[in-house]
């Protein structure tokens, strides 16, 4: 489609068009001139830190928060009030900008994890910034996300218990990772604290007053949690390579912030006058798990709406 801007009707005035469609015409579907999101940081590999390594770690933080902060859009226009719209909606920000931090960084480290266009074979040099490209052009064999990010929303009360789960154990672990040998890991961690805090008390606070409030509102919090309980274990796993990492003082064990969360997790269930879940956990896919790349069906079909226009259009032009 071609665009022509109208005349102008304001004499000498410049037209207020002009700044719209003059010069080059042709700009990337996606945006222009983004700011690199690592400008002022930092990004120098830290002594005795595997790149490959570090790209990966931050691929599992990163995908965390894109697929979760997906999820999290899908309440737009849906969530039961007003306030609870905005507030879903604020979480999911404040989550992809965790992962725009994140995949950048892990392009950074090695840019060999960022894929091509499709059908690109040009030789001309890709317009997507690699957070993008990543984003957008991956399949979910490729994601390296914690299955808890990627199950359905469900009701609003398993909405309610997946942010508190996922805050508990993020915030715990963003606490350590401010101490990171790697810049960029402690610059995300610092901010991350006070968002991850208000998600989980954001979170807590619903799931009391769920708990505590009719018999169907309670009954659905309590079904929620068991829902999303069976994936609580994945979340403190550690990977190979988050001990690794851990080992040269980059990343942070999962498995040593496990107590500290689940003591935040039973101030909220003893404030819900609820029993710690007894729920058995899900198990690997043929040993491997969602940081291995083996995903659930329920990633696919996110990817897929997420994904669409950009793929659709890989070098689109508006």
């Amino acid at each position: 489609m071609s665009y022509e801007a109208p005349a102008s009707d304001h004499g000498d005035h410049d037209s207020p068009y002009e700044g719209l469609f003059g010069g080059d015409s042709d700009h990337w579907a996606f945006g222009t001139d983004f700011d690199d999101p690592l400008a002022g940081i930092e990004a120098a590999i830290p002594d005795g830190a595997d790149p490959r390594a570090l790209a990966q770690y931050c691929l599992m933080l990163g995908d965390d928060a894109l697929v979760l902060s997906h999820r999290l859009s899908q309440w737009c226009g849906r969530a039961p009030e007003l306030e609870l719209d905005i507030a879903l909606a604020n979480i999911a920000l404040d989550l992809l900008g965790q992962a725009r931090l994140l995949l950048a960084r892990a392009a950074s480290a090695d840019p060999s994890v960022v894929p091509p266009l499709p059908g690109s074979s040009d030789g001309l040099p890709s317009p997507v910034p690699a957070e993008d490209a990543l984003a957008f052009f991956r399949d979910d064999r490729a994601y390296r996300n914690a299955w808890l990010a990627e199950a359905p929303n469900g009701d609003f009360g398993q909405t309610v218990a997946r942010i508190l789960l996922f805050a508990t154990a993020r915030l715990a672990l963003l606490e350590r990772l401010r101490a990171s040998r790697d810049a960029v890991l402690a610059a995300v961690a610092a901010k991350g604290v006070r968002e991850l805090a208000y998600h989980r008390d954001f979170a807590a606070r619903w799931f009391v007053t769920l708990a505590q409030g009719t018999e169907e509102s309670r009954g659905r919090v309590t079904a929620g949690l068991a829902e999303v309980w069976r994936h609580h274990d994945e979340l403190f796993r550690a990977h190979p390579v988050e001990r690794e990492l851990a080992g040269a003082g980059v990343a942070v064990d999962p498995a040593d912030v496990a107590g500290e969360a689940d003591a935040a997790l039973a101030t909220v269930l003893a404030a819900s006058d609820l029993p710690w879940p007894r729920v058995p956990q899900a198990g690997q896919l043929g040993g491997r798990s969602g940081r291995d790349g083996a995903h659930t069906e329920a990633l696919s079909p996110l990817l897929a709406e997420m994904q669409s226009v950009a793929r659709a259009h890989p070098r689109g032009r508006w």
